[in-house]
């Protein structure tokens, strides 16, 4: 066992059930990524181990979506001597409030706890296309898709594993009469 799946598994953030992801599907397997964020020790060395690999780009900005990548990409910026700012959702799109703002030709990393589909780092993404910067690349403590993910940029994950998802209707879970759990943060438009 490597020192990161030392960390998840001490911090407890594999859960095993019947869960609603934020996508709509259905699975065996969560990450509750805020469980090592609780942690700030391990949570610099996980950010630590991520700069790492964005250490020569001259970042200026991490950007992260509000509410669970917050921590993780403060953690980043400060490991890379970046600001750190944030995305809020407003009326079901990401947008810059607070006063925040990204300059012209910034060196943007975009911070997630985690990604399965990839929905709402590509939401940010967009975002910071909208401010003429420059996306550097995208960090997160879990990459879900065990590698498979294709964000058209430079992505880096402090731990990768692949979680199966299933459609609802294909859910051998559901057919099982399993109960099922939503964990996360954020509302699924699918029930």
């Amino acid at each position: 066992m490597n020192r990161v799946e030392k960390i998840l598994q001490k911090a407890d953030a594999l859960l095993d059930g019947h869960f609603l992801y934020t996508s709509g599907r259905h699975g065996a397997q969560y990450m509750q990524c805020a469980k090592v964020l609780q942690y700030p020790e391990h949570t610099e060395e996980l950010a630590k181990k991520v700069a790492e690999d964005f250490a020569d780009e001259q970042v200026d900005i991490v950007i992260a979506p509000a509410i669970g990548g917050i921590v993780w990409g403060y953690e980043v910026a400060r490991a890379l001597s970046a600001n750190s700012i944030f995305a809020e959702r407003e009326n079901g799109k990401m947008t810059l409030r607070r006063g925040f703002d990204i300059p012209k030709n910034a060196r943007v990393v975009v911070a997630e706890d985690v990604y399965t589909t990839g929905g709402t780092i590509r939401e940010i993404i967009e975002l910071v296309k909208t401010y003429d910067a420059t996306l550097v690349g995208v960090s997160v403590i879990v990459d879900r898709t065990g590698g498979k993910m294709d964000l058209n940029t430079k992505a880096v994950a402090a731990y990768s594993m692949e979680i199966i998802s299933y459609a609802p209707e294909e859910c051998p879970l559901c057919k099982q009469g399993i109960s099922i759990t939503k964990p996360g943060s954020r509302t699924t438009s699918t029930t």
